[in-house]
């Protein structure tokens, strides 16, 4: 099913299925947020100033390393469902606040109190949770710090972009403890560096540094690490400052065309590029471009 108001004129009707989740999520967007909230293990921070419109979720559970407990998802999950309400947010990015670690993956110690069924249903729910990242319809960018390791490394990969220090170590480990990654990895991963890359990868269970992430491309971009341990962050701040500036509801159009088309073939692709232009062609935003070009003046996008 198509999402409301995208035109079954703007290419072949049989790509329309692929606008999926992300297409409904944007749908959903900006029909009103809740008061931001703070969690035990997770919480949710607006930037103010220059950096009005960037949201940032952090991870704080630093007894067990960020790694993904039941209380822990369940917040990371509110934390979703109230950004994804909030038409002021423009860009999300993904912070530790736990030094030297982003994500430890698994809670393998509460793991090992569940049955075999109780595992099976939480890691469909942490596949569930990295999907709810991806579907996000503003761009998502995981600084990262510190380990990213199996599921912390999944949830990196659910976002659009990631920063790494040059010092932190990443890898999706499951085969070294008798697992393979359950959370999007397998499908992620190769899409990201490539399947032979990815293979090697997942069957030798190896980490790799910051700089080797960034030369496989992995991540976007890597920096030094600094002496208060958040260059990665401060980086992803950067970006985020770049994204900004940018019309809001044009970049979400961005996401969703190269999204949905990275799953299709060429012309399928080229159908859903021409739905979601359709879509931003009678915005404000794109005849505020316009005239500020004429003007020669810097534009001033309201996301609309």
């Amino acid at each position: 099913m198509v999402p409301r108001g995208l035109s079954p004129r703007a290419g072949d009707p049989g790509a329309m299925m692929w606008l999926g989740r992300a297409g409904r999520e944007l749908l959903r967007w900006g029909h009103g947020g809740a008061a931001p909230r703070r969690g035990a293990e997770v919480l949710v921070s607006a930037a103010g100033g220059e950096s009005s419109g960037i949201a940032e979720i952090l991870m704080n559970r630093p007894h067990a390393r960020n790694s993904l407990g039941k209380v822990f998802v369940n917040e990371l999950f509110s934390a979703l469902e109230q950004l994804r309400l909030d038409e002021k947010v423009r860009v999300v990015v993904f912070k530790s606040e736990v030094k030297g670690v982003f994500c430890a993956g698994a809670d393998l110690k509460e793991r090992a109190q569940m049955d075999d069924a109780e595992v099976g249903h939480f890691v469909k729910r942490l596949r569930n949770l990295m999907d709810e990242i991806a579907a996000l319809p503003v761009p998502t960018i995981a600084a990262i710090d510190g380990y990213a390791l199996g599921g912390g490394l999944e949830l990196a990969l659910a976002c659009d972009l990631r920063v790494a220090a040059s010092s932190a170590k990443m890898g999706l480990i499951e085969t070294t403890r008798g697992l393979l990654p359950g959370a999007g990895g397998t499908q992620r991963l190769p899409r990201c560096v490539g399947i032979g890359l990815a293979k090697e990868l997942i069957f030798t269970g190896r980490q790799i540094d910051g700089q080797q992430a960034a030369s496989i491309g992995l991540v976007n971009h890597t920096v030094p690490q600094n002496n208060e341990g958040d260059a990665a962050y401060q980086r992803a701040l950067t970006l985020a400052r770049e994204i900004l500036p940018q019309a809001p509801f044009a970049v979400k159009m961005g996401k969703l065309a190269i999204n949905r088309g990275m799953e299709v073939d060429i012309a399928s692709g080229m159908a859903i590029e021409g739905m979601c232009y359709a879509q931003n062609i009678p915005t404000r935003d794109r005849q505020e471009g316009m005239a500020a070009f004429r003007e020669k003046r810097p534009p001033q996008f309201i996301g609309k």
